[in-house]
């Protein structure tokens, strides 16, 4: 017997379950069938507890959440090539959004994106988002390339010091 087309998970779209939030396919286009929503993490019940506090203190609830899955890239072969690992997650209320593909687990992504979301909501709630902004562009700054005015004095200097340094070299007896 041939699985279900159109999906991977062995047809996870047609099962018939409450439906506690939009959560779509983008390959197909369809609306996949939501599990129980915070049992659905392959974590401990601690972490999935700590998760649940966290969004209960910064008043996210499930049904603003909008979660969409696509294709991973990068390391993982086939695996992230044929399943839609990669998982997607917006904040209706802030606009927030975040993409997770850092596991080749569908599941271990939706709880990890939980985490990053719930890390930029309390970022923007508490001010950090100026302090990180600042961050970056400091970063990026340090690693923009020199302007040639800069590297000519640079390599000036080093040509100064290296001259200073053959100075320091023993006597040689006249």
């Amino acid at each position: 017997m041939k699985p279900p087309r159109g999906g991977v998970g062995g047809g996870l779209e047609d099962a018939p379950a409450p439906d506690l939030g939009p959560r779509t396919c983008l390959r197909s286009g369809r609306r996949l069938a939501s599990l129980a929503v915070m049992s659905a993490f392959p974590v401990s019940p601690e972490k999935q507890g700590q998760l649940a506090g966290r969004m209960a203190a910064l008043g996210v609830s499930e049904g603003d959440l909008e979660e969409t899955f696509v294709r991973s890239g990068g390391h993982g072969g086939q695996k992230v090539n044929k399943a839609s690992t990669c998982v997607m997650l917006r904040h209706r209320p802030t606009g927030l959004q975040v993409k997770c593909q850092t596991t080749r687990q569908q599941g271990l992504n939706r709880f990890l994106a939980r985490r990053l979301l719930l890390d930029k909501i309390e970022g923007l709630r508490r001010g950090y988002v100026a302090a990180e902004r600042a961050r970056v562009a400091k970063l990026r700054r340090q690693k923009r390339r020199r302007s040639r005015r800069a590297k000519q004095r640079m390599l000036a200097d080093k040509a100064q010091q290296s001259a200073k340094k053959q100075l320091r070299g023993p006597v040689a007896p006249e």
